[in-house]
């Protein structure tokens, strides 16, 4: 049996465990769900990391059982997980209390106030309120505040990839490509940062309580004698330093250069591409490190995108998830039929898909304008989707600007892209050619890819980018709906958030919705 790899995706929702082989064929998989959070409190979304774990031993299990001599010839392994999840661990690597998840919405109290004249200089150039309200995110400064006997017993503050990394290697390290979310990071620098950094004011926790971080594509540790007994991997097995679902999904379509996006249509919505040089995509908004070291990730997120498809089920399609049920198909299936039943444009009504306040616009608000009484819940369902798609447009073109150079090519992945229907239009609204990969776990296969690097398999990342990389159908743009789109876009979309911003602060100023702290300056 020729060589092959195992590609362990841990997300939100469930935990993957992959084989692929050595030019990027996905030969085997299983998949274990878990509910994606417990909320003891409104707004809180916690996990226990022990679930996540267990969930690993689980499928590896299951994918050995099933798998046979493809297992055997595994020659890495290699972890790709969530972001922005802070696991809580004691010297001896015990779990001290449950993963605070990045959907919690729980805020901290303020640990950095700047003096009044960097205050000055910060709201001159429109960041003071982000300064403000990126702190109180901070995990970490929730728990040393409310929950000071947990924080003096922690020894390590770790990423969802940390934890895994360190069951399977006994080793408190991780990947460069890991650290994206509310922690002292110097994102240039691709470091921890140092004593009076902005990140180490705002995320105040002691170096000696992070991880080592090694550049992706490298070895991590081995897999120790308790997590062969736990997972049935033969002990010794290379793990190797991966990169976050992102970023791995950024390479596992093929983006290694700044003239190609990716697209991730997912529970959050992104567009990504890979660059050596450092560009922001909002100013003041760094890019993220890359899966390829040495290089960045600029990124331009919708928070929550695709769990609208998720909400709009929920709330205002039960009765399809029910004839889908009856019928044994999935929803999603079901929810094409509205996307071909309503016209492109969705008679006019045009969503603003602002599901809750971001860091540079923290008063911002979602908005649908343009109802009418032939509007239906087919509208709506469309309407969402196109407001995405504009959405991630905006965030394409954004990324172009600051970076001078024009995207040739866009490869796409996530879970949407299992409609054809939102594929097409999304390419309809970006005027662009979308392709997606050969398969849809884009992010095991980036992680396989990495892991293939880093075992020496394939002489470093480009090369085994370009032999386990392949894309499969491609969506053109269809002229006389693309622009369609580029009016209703150009026109309306583009100027929405102008026009509703002052009726926006009035609606936040009268509720207090998105909720403004008594001690942020407004």
């Amino acid at each position: 049996m020729p060589d092959t790899l195992l590609a362990l995706d841990c997300g939100t929702q469930s935990l993957r465990a992959m084989i692929f082989s050595a030019d990027g064929r996905l030969l085997h998989k299983v998949k274990v769900e878990y509910e994606p959070y417990v909320s003891p409190r409104p707004g809180w979304a916690e996990q226990d990391p022990e679930l996540y774990w267990r969930s690993l031993c689980e499928a590896v299990a299951a994918l050995k059982a099933e798998a046979g001599e493809a297992f055997a010839a595994v020659r890495g392994v290699g972890v790709t997980t969530q972001r922005d999840t802070l696991v809580f661990l004691d010297r001896e690597g015990r779990v001290l209390r449950p993963a605070l998840t990045w959907l919690d919405t729980r805020k901290a109290r303020a640990v950095y106030r700047p003096a009044w004249w960097r205050a000055l200089a910060y709201r001159a150039v429109g960041m003071l309120e982000a300064i403000q309200k990126t702190q109180k995110e901070g995990k970490a400064n929730w728990v040393r505040q409310n929950q000071p006997e947990i924080w003096d017993a922690t020894a390590w503050v770790l990423q969802v990839s940390g934890f895994l990394n360190q069951r399977l290697t006994g080793l408190f390290r991780d990947s460069v490509a890991n650290q994206i979310g509310h922690i002292p990071f110097n994102y240039k620098k691709m470091r921890w940062c140092r004593k009076g950094e902005l990140a180490a004011l705002l995320f105040p926790i002691p170096l000696e309580r992070l991880p080592e971080l090694v550049p992706a594509g490298t070895p991590l540790g081995a897999v120790t004698e308790a997590a062969a007994r736990a997972t049935g991997l033969p002990q010794g097995l290379p793990v190797i330093a991966c990169a976050s679902d992102k970023g791995a999904e950024t390479i596992g379509i093929g983006c290694v250069g700044p003239d190609m996006a990716s697209l991730s249509l997912g529970t959050t919505a992104t567009v990504q591409t890979t660059t050596p040089r450092y560009v922001e995509p909002i100013r003041f908004m760094p890019p993220y490190p890359a899966a390829v070291p040495g290089h960045y990730n600029p990124e331009v997120e919708i928070f929550r995108g695709y769990w609208m498809i998720s909400w709009f089920k929920r709330e205002l399609a039960p009765q399809d998830v029910q004839e889908a049920l009856a019928r044994g198909v999935a929803p999603e299936a079901l929810l094409d039929r509205h996307l071909r039943e309503v016209p492109p444009g969705s008679m006019g009504l045009v969503t603003l898909p602002h599901w809750g306040p971001s860091l540079k616009l923290p008063g911002t608000k979602g908005a649908m304008v343009g109802f009418g009484d032939v509007h239906t819940r087919g509208h709506l369902y469309r309407s969402v989707l196109e407001g995405l798609a504009y959405g991630l447009r905006e965030g394409l073109e954004k990324i172009e600007r600051r970076s001078g150079v024009r995207i040739r090519r866009i490869g796409i992945s996530g879970g949407a892209t299992q409609s054809g229907e939102i594929c097409q239009l999304t390419a309809d609204i970006l005027g662009r050619e979308l392709t997606c990969g050969e398969t849809f776990e884009t992010a095991g296969l980036g992680a396989a890819v990495l892991t293939a690097a880093g075992v020496g398999l394939h002489p470093g990342i480009p090369a085994a980018v370009a032999a386990m990389v392949r894309h499969g159908r491609a969506y053109a743009p269809r002229p006389e709906v693309a622009g369609l789109y580029d009016r209703l876009y150009r026109r309306v979309y583009l100027r929405l958030y102008g026009r509703l911003s002052p009726l926006y602060r009035e609606i936040r100023a009268i509720v207090n919705y998105p909720e403004r702290a008594a001690d942020e300056v407004p």
